[in-house]
């Protein structure tokens, strides 16, 4: 999800609170915005904990402070092992701002174009994906292409797609949602296409590209492109509201520490990721925050102007009618109050 969507949520939800339908708001939100402000990060995430949060990771770099870290909750439940604030966590949809830091950087050295089409690169979906034609590297980065979102597919997260191939065949040969460049819709697909046309270009895997050329510059040794590269007991168990398992060892692709994805973000928004003339385009084409979901997982990789400060949030919560997501945003406003507070005082 990106930081557009999440606010759009928050804001349907506290307009139907300002206008007195509290009857379909739950009452855990309302609590949890007008509840004191705690005095400190820390007691914040207990609060976080005790709304019913398994578990929850902070951290945080701001200008002119050594970076904080910070946990509560459970590493692993059954286990009873506490939060650790190093644990490796499913990072979902924020590894889409590393997918467009390489397109980016493929752009720069003239290997791919932001205006060629679909058709350009992967003519064999003519035909089977609607506007192939007009659908540029742009509009798919930027979430306006009106491809179907494969991930909406009716119970998608029951049994998700494992190859390119999987997932691509939920969308094709279906109608466009809207005309190219004339709307926007999130969509994951975007992401798939952009991932292969990636790998083709490149002869080999996009996320070896993203180590040369991201990870190991930064010193990210803790990013992981999959479950399989990481130890398993390093990572956050993680949980879904109404299913009783852990789902630590389901496989949802990029894992990464906090602390990890804070550096990240940091160069990106500080431009010390950029070669020169990259961040021009980056800046063209897409943002530099967002967020992340999966059953089990929510991740947040914020950064804060007025504070100079990157704030990464992990929550191993989730639920199915995405009441722990508009919680999270409450808690993640809180959190950026209480820098505020303390910085002022």
């Amino acid at each position: 999800m990106t930081k557009k969507q999440t606010k759009r949520i928050f804001k349907i939800v506290f307009i139907a609170a300002s206008l007195g339908s509290l009857y379909f708001v739950p009452w855990l939100l309302v609590k949890a915005w007008i509840l004191p402000l705690p005095d400190t990060i820390q007691e914040q995430l207990d609060q976080a904990v005790g709304h019913g949060f398994e578990g929850m990771i902070v951290y945080v770099d701001q200008a002119g402070k050594s970076p904080q870290y910070y946990a509560a909750g459970w590493h692993d439940r059954e286990a009873e092992i506490p939060a650790k604030p190093d644990a490796l966590f499913k990072i979902a949809s924020i590894s889409k701002l590393y997918d467009a830091v390489a397109v980016t950087k493929l752009v720069s050295n003239g290997r791919l174009s932001l205006d060629k089409t679909i058709a350009d690169y992967l003519p064999e979906l003519v035909g089977r994906i609607e506007n192939a034609e007009k659908i540029t590297l742009r509009l798919m980065i930027q979430h306006r292409s009106g491809i179907p979102n494969f991930t909406d597919a009716p119970n998608f997260w029951a049994a998700p797609t494992g190859t390119y191939e999987e997932g691509l065949a939920l969308i094709l040969d279906k109608p466009a949602n809207f005309e190219p460049g004339e709307d926007y819709e999130y969509c994951n697909t975007n992401y798939l296409l952009i991932n292969k046309i990636m790998d083709d270009e490149l002869g080999y895997g996009n996320f070896q590209f993203i180590q040369e050329e991201i990870l190991i510059p930064l010193n990210l040794n803790n990013t992981f492109r999959s479950l399989t590269e990481a130890n398993i007991e390093d990572v956050m168990s993680g949980y879904h509201v109404g299913y009783p398992h852990d789902l630590k060892e389901n496989d949802y692709g990029m894992h990464a520490t906090a602390e990890d994805v804070g550096t990240f973000l940091r160069a990106l928004n500080d431009g010390s990721l950029f070669e020169p003339g990259e961040q021009e385009i980056y800046a063209s084409i897409y943002e530099y925050e967002h967020g992340g979901w999966v059953p089990g997982y929510q991740s947040f990789a914020n950064y804060d102007k007025d504070l100079d400060a990157v704030v990464i949030e992990f929550y191993s919560t989730t639920d199915p009618k995405l009441y722990n997501w508009n919680l999270s945003e409450i808690i993640n406003n809180r959190i950026i109050k209480i820098l505020k507070r303390q910085k002022s005082s």
